[in-house]
């Protein structure tokens, strides 16, 4: 049908075919289960389920195997038949296989466009929580967030943030009165983590052109949703940045889409694979920030589905929104696994048919336990189900595969370059040459009234104290105002040359050399 998406089921001992209804799909979702029991596959059918809807998808690429969807699958595929036997035997009949239009991404740029934000996007409470920061370190970058609004130095990059945090340090006497205590123990902590996440490519998530959400929302001159792929391979090795990324994404969604109510399908629907990298040692104000993201988009029209292996890796207030679940099998070695199995069973509409505990430990690969929400959002009876195999191809492209793809993009031209206009850093910086320009130039005066002296003092040596009374009156009132203005220069000096010297050379000089 028209308005549903067909996930499976069928089969000797198993439910009617199991649909997840579009209506319903921006009430969010869960995919669960072990290791190798066909999470990704799943996330793969639901994809290409919600793209030919018209439903724009972006997921992320933990494993590489994703990129598939850009391929059609093919009959000299090793699991061809077992797929035909699939589809023959869960009455999926119009079962074929097909390409799906398809954009790479990538934070690194090399398996696709560069996707950048700015740092003023991220904000105070993603970075605090991406740096690992503590109360009163966070507070500080609170400090830089607000004086870079209030001066007008936009935060664009890692070296504005870094530049306005030595700003803060030198200025702090100032700055205590109103904003309390500024630790430089403190600023320093924050600079060795920006380090930290520059080393580990972090530089390259912030920055221009920052990704515009209109681009992950588009749909194929054919009507079917783009699928946006993040290559996460890599970003695995760094997973709070993964999962900060991931976050702000759905804020961003969550801040500049409109209302859109109860629509007939979502107008973009978000996979989130690895889940538990989101909660693990969060503090409970990001949690909060998840719940309150995860309760109120749906309304903006976008549906998140959370793929983990274990339910118990998402907290229960989140879990209770999650309306549309794939559940493949759990193990139960331990004490602790049985417990997160019957607390996952107990989750679900009984059926009275089996048991559900016991269902969810033995479905094979390619099986799961399902339960979509139904009319006016009621969820459905628990059901085994076997999912339909995918239409794409079961497996990455090659790189050369990959690369047409990505050259192919018409996104390729506004993202590919990085741009760096005038913020922070060259705010500062500028301040910087100007104090130094000014110190230079009382100086240079400076060494010339000191000549000027030297050589008065050399003139009534050389005529012994004789000087006529009209040249020694001119002598004296010149001598009177050249000492007026030197003693204003000295004040000057003092203030300008001087400390302004210590303050650009010694702090920000030290700053920017070699930049």
């Amino acid at each position: 049908m028209g308005d549903e998406i067909f996930v499976g089921g069928g089969g000797q001992n198993y439910a009617a075919p199991q649909n997840l209804t579009l209506k319903y799909a921006n009430r969010h979702g869960l995919i669960a289960g072990a290791t190798g029991t066909g999470k990704t596959v799943t996330l793969q059918i639901l994809a290409e389920g919600f793209s030919k809807a018209g439903v724009p998808v972006f997921l992320s690429d933990v494993k590489g195997d994703l990129s598939g969807l850009a391929k059609a699958g093919q009959e000299s595929f090793k699991l061809h038949q077992a797929f035909s036997d699939r589809a023959a035997q869960i009455g999926f009949s119009d079962y074929s296989y097909e390409a799906y239009p398809t954009t790479f991404w990538d934070l690194f740029g090399n398996q696709g466009h560069p996707v950048r934000t700015t740092v003023a996007e991220m904000g105070p409470l993603l970075l605090a929580r991406l740096l690992e920061l503590s109360e009163a370190q966070e507070g500080i970058l609170n400090i830089a967030f607000r004086l870079s609004d209030e001066q007008g130095m936009p935060l664009l990059d890692l070296k504005d943030l870094q530049a306005l945090l030595v700003w803060v340090g030198e200025n702090r006497q100032e700055l205590v009165l109103r904003y309390g205590n500024v630790s430089v123990n403190s600023i320093g902590a924050i600079q060795r983590r920006l380090l930290v996440l520059e080393n580990q490519g972090g530089n390259k998530l912030f920055g221009e052109p920052a990704l515009d959400l209109s681009d992950i929302m588009q749909t194929a001159p054919d009507g079917r949703g783009q699928i946006n792929i993040l290559a996460a391979d890599k970003l695995m090795g760094s997973p709070r940045l993964y999962a900060t990324f991931l976050l702000w994404l759905l804020s961003e969604l969550f801040e500049e889409l409109p209302e859109v109510g109860d629509p007939d399908k979502p107008k973009l629907v978000f996979f989130f694979d690895e889940a538990h990298l989101l909660f693990e040692d969060a503090p409970k104000a990001l949690v909060d920030k998840v719940e309150q993201v995860a309760r109120l988009i749906r309304s903006k029209g976008v549906g998140v589905y959370f793929v983990t292996q274990n339910p118990d890796d998402i907290p229960e207030d989140i879990l209770g929104q999650l309306g549309n679940r794939v559940q493949h099998a759990l193990r139960a070695f331990t004490a602790r696994d049985r417990k997160a199995l019957r607390m996952a069973a107990e989750t679900y509409r009984e059926n009275p048919r089996f048991e559900t505990e016991t269902a969810i430990r033995e479905v094979g690969v390619g099986e799961a336990v399902t339960s979509m929400l139904m009319k006016k959002g009621v969820p459905g009876i628990v059901e085994r189900t076997l999912i339909r195999p995918p239409s794409s191809q079961l497996g990455p492209l090659e790189k050369t595969e990959r690369d047409a793809v990505i050259a192919a993009s018409p996104l390729a031209q506004k993202y590919n370059e990085p741009q760096d206009r005038r913020s922070a850093y060259e705010i500062l910086k500028e301040r910087a040459e100007t104090a130094a320009k000014a110190a230079e130039k009382v100086e240079s005066q400076e060494e010339e009234m000191s000549v000027a002296e030297r050589e008065f003092s050399s003139a009534r040596r050389y005529s012994g104290g004789r000087v006529s009374r009209s040249s020694s009156r001119s002598m004296r009132v010149h001598a009177d105002d050249d000492f007026g203005t030197a003693m204003g220069k000295m004040v000057m000096k003092e203030l300008s040359g001087t400390t302004g010297r210590k303050l650009v050379r010694g702090i920000l000089g030290g700053l920017f050399k070699g930049r």
